[in-house]
């Protein structure tokens, strides 16, 4: 049997390819818009595929079903509960997708989606029993599903329960490929690791531990972490008619906003153009952070320093559903500055009431500890806030944990016109390893 996983490191996502060696054939389970890794793959292994297999309708990322549809006229299979309006085959539970000796038994597993299924995978050369298990959304390596993409949070908490029993029926040998790893937004406390299996979850993943179903409830529901940038226009993308292959990225010359730069923060920070917005391509996570500061229908000009990372950024973006985009330009009027502070000059600034912190992690980060006095904007919302703090007319300095979420908030205030300095190297770790007072719910009482 053929296996082989991809992940998508800038958002976190999963992907497979399942093959036998002998017939040539092979499916793709929850494939990424960009299908050119499995092409190569595919060429790489020998095999055709003859088929492409969705999990579930992802929230968080476009889906390349539809490119592997129009462009090699491969079939897509996905749960009958996801109501897609493409054509597909319908994937109802028990059922059994075989690829020569490479078996894949659909197990119908609601909670995350309505229509979520995870794949059993058994090599007959070696055994009837399953192999491995791809669980989607479902069991992470060390976390759980979010049961509030789809659902009132609550009712899918109480079918992910269910459904994470029925995977624990598994051997505790069976290896547990999931649909993501760490660094996505559909879990809180994933590992980066890229699999498990099924023995060590039941025997070390907080979100199996619970003694009973209300347990597990009260854990899944009540998750903090913000939901993932562009959801309905990504779900409707999805689940819709066939999204086609992007236009090339050509080249501009003209400089209409927004203006989305993705060289690093010290490089714009020491010049760029006018209104421009920062979100570093180096940085991980960054179609996510694009995704949260560009409005959804906005067509974003990048500015790169090559080609090559022209390229890269527009893959990213698409992946996320920002898929037109009006080209890149390299050399451009470089204009305006954005200078950073270190932890110092904010020490210093405090003592004199010359700024107004904004503090830009989300509100859950704050529960540690904060800096008096500070205000919390999460970074993804601050551009809603860019004419009330422009007329307040107080300089203003962003912070978060490191330095990166700040560095973005600052460059989209100051495209606002809001007087807007980062805490670029470091943040409220060494804000407090320094001195600086800071307070915290969770200190209350202490």
């Amino acid at each position: 049997m053929i296996f082989r996983q991809f992940v998508d490191d800038d958002l976190g996502c999963a992907s497979y390819l399942v093959g036998d060696e002998e017939t040539h054939e092979a499916v793709v389970v929850d494939p990424a818009y960009a299908i050119e890794q499995y092409l190569t793959a595919a060429k790489q292994e020998g095999v055709r595929i003859v088929r492409t297999l969705e999990t579930h309708t992802h929230a968080d990322h476009v889906s390349g079903h539809g490119r592997l549809a129009l462009e090699h006229g491969i079939p897509v299979g996905i749960h009958p509960d996801a109501e897609v309006a493409y054509e597909h085959d319908p994937l109802e539970d028990g059922r059994e997708v075989v690829v020569g000796n490479a078996a894949l038994q659909v197990l119908h597993t609601p909670g995350h989606r309505p229509e979520h299924c995870c794949f059993a995978v058994a090599d007959r050369t070696r055994a009837e029993e399953p192999w491995l298990v791809l669980t989607g959304d479902s069991l992470f390596v060390g976390d759980a599903g979010r049961p509030d993409l789809a659902v009132e949070a609550v009712d899918g908490a109480r079918h992910l329960y269910t459904s994470l029993q029925r995977l624990l029926e598994l051997e505790d040998g069976v290896e547990v490929f999931p649909g993501h790893v760490a660094g996505s937004l559909c879990g809180a406390s994933m590992s980066s690791k890229a699999s498990t299996t099924i023995g060590f979850e039941r025997r070390f993943n907080p979100m199996l531990a619970a003694t009973g179903e209300d347990e597990f409830v009260s854990a899944s529901a009540l998750t903090r972490a913000p939901r993932p940038p562009n959801l309905e226009l990504i779900v409707e993308l999805n689940r819709g008619s066939f999204v086609a292959a992007p236009a090339p990225l050509e080249e501009q010359t003209a400089l209409e906003p927004p203006i989305l730069d993705v060289r690093p923060a010290e490089v714009f920070g020491a010049g760029h153009a006018a209104g421009a917005i920062n979100v570093p391509l180096a940085r991980r996570g960054f179609a996510t952070k694009a995704a949260f500061v560009l409005a959804a229908d906005e067509r974003p000009l990048i500015r790169a320093a090559s080609r090559e990372q022209a390229e890269d950024a527009s893959r990213r973006l698409r992946a996320v559903g920002i898929i037109e985009l009006r080209g890149y330009v390299l050399d451009v009027p470089e204009t305006e500055t954005l200078r950073a502070f270190s932890v110092d000059d904010l020490d210093r600034l405090l003592a004199e009431h010359a700024i107004e912190v904004i503090d830009v992690r989300e509100l859950h980060e704050r529960d540690d500890g904060f800096i008096p006095g500070s205000r919390n904007i999460p970074y993804r919302l601050v551009r809603e806030y860019g004419n009330e703090l422009k007329e307040d007319g107080r300089p203003v300095v962003t912070i978060c944990e490191s330095g990166a979420r700040a560095a973005v908030a600052a460059s989209v205030l100051a495209a606002s016109g809001v007087d807007a300095r980062p805490v670029l190297h470091g943040g409220i770790p060494e804000w407090e390893a320094r001195g600086g007072a800071t307070v915290g719910f969770r200190r209350c009482g202490s």
